[in-house]
């Protein structure tokens, strides 16, 4: 059986903030990124890569997070701009948002993957690292990664309310047997990515 990596607290000289985003493969939703910078005094058991762990254990876990963390930001980059700019810049402009909206400004950042933000201002002020798989190795990335999965899940929840053809709730955006056949029945909604080849396809 394979041995799950331990996340850690990652010694640093000032505060550090992981960031992750969420959403980047779904047909249709924004990408949501959050930041987050933990407090050493509290400790959260259970945190890790939110792809490893269930709804109801995201849910728990988001809550403590939001509670305990020294600070924390959500945002994200609507359907509009994954379409004008592609997915992948979209992404890296939802995490340089969260960590902007971080009450208090990190020394420290660490990005989930192998690309960074550009951080505008902040990028002569703070070191910014890319790390690989970071949400499986560092408890503040991995903190990231649960409120971003989490937030982006109820948006689509809520969008499921206004397009239930499509059955958001359940997909989440990502492309189901069942989605795939209620765009060709449909056609694309509002927050479909058009920019998304299945999508664009079946306009």
């Amino acid at each position: 059986m394979a041995v799950q990596p331990r996340l850690e607290m990652i010694p640093h000289s000032g505060l550090l903030a992981g960031v992750d985003e969420a959403g980047r493969g779904p047909l249709a939703g924004p990408v949501v990124a959050a930041a987050v910078i933990l407090d050493d005094r509290m400790s959260i058991q259970g945190i890790k890569d939110s792809k490893q762990l269930t709804a109801r254990q995201r849910g728990r876990l988001a809550i403590q997070i939001r509670r305990h963390a020294a600070a924390f930001a959500v945002a994200l980059a609507d359907v509009d701009e994954i379409d004008s700019v592609n997915i992948l810049k979209a992404s890296l402009l939802a995490m340089e948002r969260a960590v902007y909206r971080l009450r208090v400004t990190p020394d420290i950042i660490q990005v989930d993957g192998r690309e960074l933000p550009r951080f505008g201002k902040l990028a002569k002020r703070v070191h910014a690292e890319p790390i690989i798989q970071g949400d499986q190795h560092v408890a503040a990335i991995g903190a990231a990664s649960i409120l971003a999965k989490v937030y982006r899940d109820r948006l689509m929840g809520f969008w499921h309310v206004r397009y239930p053809q499509y059955d958001f709730r359940n997909n989440k955006g990502y492309g189901t047997r069942a989605h795939f056949m209620a765009l060709e029945r449909f056609g694309p909604c509002p927050i479909h990515r058009r920019s998304f080849a299945p999508v664009r396809e079946s306009a």
